[in-house]
């Protein structure tokens, strides 16, 4: 598939099918988001994959039976693969810290740092497999954890020193209703590129 149209078919999906991905498609997708680009090579992101039984438990984890029962998109839970990506932020001050990449500051503390780049990076990590999903002719949403973060933490013991910045469900696409946000108009190009000048 071209790339031009992989962005143009891009899109969330919140209904999936019972089949299953393959685990080829699925080491594909991973692949894409290890290549992704990384501030100072320092590769500080790490990608948490569900499956089986493991995806029943995070969505007991976050969406128990009650709330369940009046959850918009149910098809969502059929999803038969979630990837929880996650940084360390950590990596960037011990990277920066290196000889080849002291800068004053960056390698003492996260404080320093002016741009969180371990989100920067990782949300490109997170771009990368959602293109490449499009490209194995799958679907998928990515989501946020928000205040399930700590419940997520401790059912797949992610260490402290790593934070999950939301899940990515993947599966054959099924019929669905776009979110509530799909119908809001992009803004006009010239409102958004500043050519030369702001």
């Amino acid at each position: 598939m071209e790339l031009t149209d992989v962005l143009r078919r891009r899109r969330m999906v919140r209904n999936f099918t019972d089949d299953d991905v393959t685990e080829a498609a699925i080491d594909r997708i991973l692949a894409a988001g290890r290549r992704a680009p990384s501030a100072g090579n320092t590769d500080g992101t790490e990608l948490l994959l569900l499956q089986g039984d493991a995806v029943a438990r995070y969505w007991d984890t976050t969406l128990p039976a009650p709330r369940r029962e009046r959850f918009r998109w149910p098809g969502l839970l059929r999803a038969p693969v979630l990837v929880v990506p996650c940084t360390r932020a950590t990596a960037y001050v011990e990277r920066y810290a290196e000889a080849d990449k002291a800068r004053p500051g960056l390698g003492d503390s996260i404080d320093e740092w002016p741009v969180p780049y371990w989100h920067i990076d990782t949300g490109m990590a997170v771009m990368a497999m959602l293109l490449a999903v499009v490209d194995e002719g799958l679907g998928a949403l990515f989501f946020g954890i928000f205040e399930h973060e700590d419940a997520v933490r401790a059912a797949f013991a992610i260490p402290e020193t790593h934070q999950p910045i939301g899940t990515i469900a993947i599966g054959h696409p099924a019929p669905d209703e776009p979110g509530r946000s799909a119908g809001r108009p992009r803004r006009d190009p010239a409102a958004v590129i500043h050519r030369g000048r702001w």
